[in-house]
């Protein structure tokens, strides 16, 4: 099976154009979380109280540092609405989006992958009714390794896990549940909480389904270049050592 890589950046109007476009050399990364918007602003340039103004209004600081080596600052701020965004015309697509979007001289750069050419063709002809697109790169991506930047968004990962199963999943992960050889037992683990065993477990083995759940598109991607199955390659080896 093969993948497919597409890099493009588009113009339109967001609430970060005005000000990529003002500060030339800044650039702006944005991360969609489950409920808010994580932003990294970077410059290699020492920046004028006016920007640091308007980096103000952004949203809430969670760092920031101003030195020879120029700007660095994180914000996290509500997300905005995402009904009808480009991330949305991804998804109708079956094109993967990868985060994060990088806000340069007006521009916004994004990076997608798909399971076929046609969706990437589809999805590029969508945005170009309404928006200035410039395509960067359409690669087919075979026998070679996932990008590193394929990460998996983590509100997508644990999307449906309820508060209780993240719990159990957290204390049986910090205990050693999950090391070989394991360092704890499922009843070790309840007699840590405030529920019975089967009622732990049950809230173990749910958030457990949810995550491989979740995960399976991105496993999907990251066998999908694969040549042979390891299993069978192994298989295949301990029939011959049998045999010799």
């Amino acid at each position: 099976m093969g993948l497919y890589e597409a890099s493009f950046r588009v113009k339109h109007e967001c609430p970060y154009r005005e000000i990529s476009e003002h500060y030339p050399d800044l650039t702006i990364r944005e991360w969609y979380l489950s409920d808010c918007q994580v932003i990294e602003l970077t410059s290699p340039e020492s920046p004028a109280d006016e920007l640091l103004e308007e980096i103000d209004q952004i949203g809430t600081l969670l760092h920031k540092s101003v030195d020879d080596s120029g700007l660095h600052v994180v914000t996290q701020s509500c997300l905005c609405s995402l009904e009808d965004s480009i991330i949305d015309r991804f998804e109708q697509y079956n094109c993967l989006y990868q985060p994060p979007t990088v806000h340069r001289q007006g521009w916004e750069h994004y990076t997608v992958i798909a399971f076929d050419e046609s969706d990437v063709r589809a999805l590029l002809q969508d945005l170009e009714d309404d928006r200035d697109i410039e395509v960067l790169s359409k690669t087919a991506i075979t026998e070679q390794q996932i990008p590193h930047s394929m990460l998996a968004p983590v509100d997508q990962l644990f999307d449906d896990v309820t508060e209780r199963q993240l719990a159990a999943l957290r204390l049986a992960l910090e205990r050693g549940y999950y090391e070989q050889p394991r360092k704890t037992s499922l009843r070790e683990l309840a007699e840590q909480t405030a529920v019975a065993r089967s009622t732990y477990e049950e809230h173990l083995r749910k958030a457990e389904n949810k995550l491989l759940t979740n995960a399976g598109q991105f496993l999907r991607l990251v066998t999908a270049t694969s040549t042979a199955d390891p299993l069978e390659v192994e298989r295949t080896r301990q029939t011959e050592q049998a045999a010799d």
